[in-house]
């Protein structure tokens, strides 16, 4: 079974948003990363984490999902880690000819949910970052934390914001209420990258919380 290592994992989130960030500064682009949707940043981010030699799987269905036989139907993990770049299992074709027996197993993977949230927007403040913030990401958390077929997960916050200290205060008043509902999450890892002001933000946090299982 693999050991992952979170501070590894948000390592090389920190290496590929800086790098990105720089591109962006050399380009003069009118446009920030905080100007980017959440799939596009999926897109940065699955590419950032392959650079990092691990293998990365888009949209993976939950395990218990896999009760239904058609594979449309059932929620979906973000992005779906394994070590070393390599494939990641597929259980329905178990004991078929398409079996890779080199494959992880979905239980050995890292399973991580990503919500972006941001204190400005295009259009000025962001009137929905507290309920952004504050509910919906609580979701992912309990999607991880509650499918036995994930034993290693994780929820990655990227938090866009006029300055660090404002992310480190508002992601400590989360990291409270989660704790007062229950719900299982670990001492996070963060990592706090500058960002040219485009939109009012000027920092983006990238924290990664350990999620556990009830």
């Amino acid at each position: 079974m693999h050991r992952w290592c979170v501070a590894s994992l948000t390592d090389a989130i920190e290496a590929g948003l800086h790098e990105e960030e720089n591109r962006l500064k050399t380009e003069q682009s009118v446009l920030g990363l905080d100007a980017r949707d959440e799939v596009t940043l999926h897109e940065l981010l699955a590419s950032t984490l392959h650079a990092a030699s691990y293998g990365v799987h888009r949209e993976v269905r939950y395990p218990k999902a896999r009760k239904h036989r058609r594979r449309s139907v059932g929620d979906r993990c973000d992005l779906v880690l394994t070590p070393d770049g390599r494939t990641l299992e597929v259980p329905e074709t178990a004991s078929t000819l398409f079996e890779d027996e080199t494959a992880v197993a979905l239980e050995d993977a890292f399973w991580l949910e990503v919500k972006v949230v941001s204190q400005f927007t295009e259009v000025g403040g962001n009137p929905a970052y507290s309920s952004n913030l504050l509910s919906t990401v609580r979701e992912d958390v309990t999607k991880l934390s509650m499918d036995k077929g994930i034993l290693h997960a994780g929820l990655l916050i990227l938090l866009f914001t006029a300055t660090a200290e404002i992310a480190d205060h508002d992601l400590g008043i989360w990291q409270d209420k989660c704790l007062e509902k229950g719900l299982p999450i670990a001492a996070p890892t963060s990592r706090v990258i500058p960002i040219s002001d485009r939109l009012g933000n000027q920092f983006c946090t990238a924290r990664i919380y350990p999620v556990r299982h009830y």
